[in-house]
């Protein structure tokens, strides 16, 4: 997915206006390019061509607009709403591929490594407040729009499991694997950048095997 259409499609997921979601872009450019530093609200005013007013308007303090940036960028990863009654394999499976296609997409990116990084580096010192935020507002949100997608093949009689929580936790783990710790430990994501693809192929289909439907 093209950076302007993971723009688009995390304003429309977290309900924020086209400008509103610049806003936040730019932004979460701000930390991968200053760090913790560089992520003020009068920067960040500067930065998007807006006023501070606005920023209070629509996001509220540094707390609320780090929240808001977590939900936007997790807003990036696109999840379908379908008609269970529509579904069939290979269109679930598309969705599945799709989904997970995105999902190594966003967290392979600069800002989540960046917000992910500053997590890490916050517990130590500060308590958890970054990391609930992030599974709260990032993987929780995303679980979510993923598992409504679960239940509906489940419903279709295509997808066999005991709760869509735990289904989704193990799609998660199959997609997702050690690659993320291995970027947050500096390997290089661009070197990386080839396996997305058949990753989350094989992702998928380890998944169809584990819970597909038998029969």
């Amino acid at each position: 997915m093209q950076i302007a259409e993971q723009a688009k499609t995390g304003a429309a997921a977290a309900g924020l206006t086209e400008r509103q979601g610049a806003v936040l872009e730019r932004a979460l450019g701000l930390l991968v390019e200053g760090g913790e530093r560089a992520l003020t609200t009068a920067g960040v005013a500067r930065a998007a061509n807006c006023s501070k007013e606005s920023l209070y308007k629509w996001f509220g303090d540094r707390d609320g607009l780090i929240s808001a940036m977590i939900t936007y960028q997790a807003g990036k990863v696109r999840t379908v709403e379908v008609d269970a009654r529509a579904l069939t394999a290979e269109s679930l499976r598309k969705h599945l591929v799709a989904f997970a296609g995105d999902l190594i997409d966003v967290l392979s990116g600069d800002v989540s490594l960046a917000l992910n990084r500053l997590a890490i580096g916050q517990a130590s010192r500060e308590g958890a407040g970054l990391g609930r935020l992030l599974q709260e507002r990032g993987r929780r949100q995303i679980g979510k729009r993923a598992a409504a997608l679960l239940e509906a093949g489940r419903k279709a009689k295509l997808l066999a499991f005991d709760t869509a929580d735990a289904a989704y936790g193990t799609l998660y783990g199959l997609v997702v694997s050690d690659m993320h710790l291995r970027m947050l430990l500096g390997e290089d994501a661009s070197a990386l950048k080839k396996e997305f693809s058949p990753r989350a192929e094989k992702a998928v289909d380890a998944f169809l095997t584990l819970h597909g439907a038998k029969g």
